[in-house]
């Protein structure tokens, strides 16, 4: 540890080329809540650590015809502070800005959550939900993926060595759309989700028609789940399609066993949430942009 090198470039392509042309173990840190925490923890030993904070591009919201350009490194509390994005996109806010505490949401970032490769990451399938995709720049040019590629297991992403993310993409809200994302936690804050639920609908009158579910915490990766999604589709969201909702959400986990939750526990918390934030979803699309 005590040959580390840090570096603190201020440009992507910058970034890319210390990344790239590493000699050992190198890790890119944005806001470092989680990094840090593992450092502290010797869990991770890193040669170089690559501080993308300067770089601008990764430090801006931008708002665009189609939609909103987040970079990887925006805080949560800039995400909670941005009105136009938090009255688009409520549920997207709403996760990032369940990331740690107020002190930790000055750091924390998306890209940083989204990287860690956390099954339980809260931002995760609120981001999937709401169809995001994500901006990857590496030594072979810039990619955009859709946020549901980015983590293949717990810790493992599936960025190249020399890749990072540099932005998420939201694409603006459509007509009768509205978003949503609970948790189920042990305690009222501070914990880490035992299981998330990510719903995006569209809403017709008094009929769904269109609807992505996404699930955190009840499998090695977060989950898009299309059969929940196609379980309320072309219904009013009674009681039985709901009921249909929350089978389809229990049916698609596959969690593990821990001190904050059994795998039967998960299965079963994972149709109630899901049920719950598309309702919250539901009601969010009637009322259009008010929030």
């Amino acid at each position: 540890m005590s040959d580390m090198k840090y570096e603190a470039p201020e440009t992507v392509e910058a970034a890319v080329a210390l990344l790239a042309g590493a000699g050992g173990e190198a890790w890119v840190l944005a806001g470092g809540t989680d990094l840090l925490v593992q450092m502290h923890a010797e869990l991770v030993q890193p040669d170089l650590i690559v501080d993308i904070k300067r770089i601008t591009e990764l430090r801006e919201i931008g708002v665009e015809a189609s939609g909103f350009r987040i970079g990887a490194a925006v805080a949560g509390a800039e995400l909670g502070e941005h009105a136009e994005l938090k009255a688009e996109w409520p549920g997207v806010v709403e996760a990032a800005e369940l990331i740690g505490s107020t002190q930790i949401q000055g750091r924390a970032s998306m890209g940083g959550n989204l990287c860690n490769g956390s099954p339980a990451a809260d931002s995760v399938p609120a981001l999937i939900a709401a169809r995001a995709t994500v901006s990857i720049v590496g030594p072979d040019g810039r990619r955009e993926v859709p946020v549901e590629t980015v983590i293949t297991g717990p810790g493992q992403t599936s960025l190249l060595r020399g890749e990072l993310v540099a932005s998420f993409f939201l694409p603006r809200r459509g007509d009768g759309q509205g978003d949503a994302y609970l948790r189920f936690i042990p305690r009222t804050e501070l914990d880490i989700a035992v299981v998330g639920a990510g719903v995006c609908l569209t809403r017709e009158g008094d009929q769904c028609t269109g609807a992505r579910v996404a699930l955190g915490a009840v499998a090695p990766t977060p989950l898009l789940v299309e059969d929940a999604a196609a379980a309320i589709v072309g219904t009013t969201m009674d009681e039985a399609a709901l009921a249909n909702l929350a089978a389809a959400a229990s049916a698609a986990c596959d969690p593990i066993d821990d001190k904050r939750g059994t795998k039967e526990f998960r299965t079963e918390v994972a149709g109630v949430m899901a049920k719950r934030a598309a309702l919250v979803a539901w009601e969010r699309a009637a009322r259009g942009t008010e929030q």
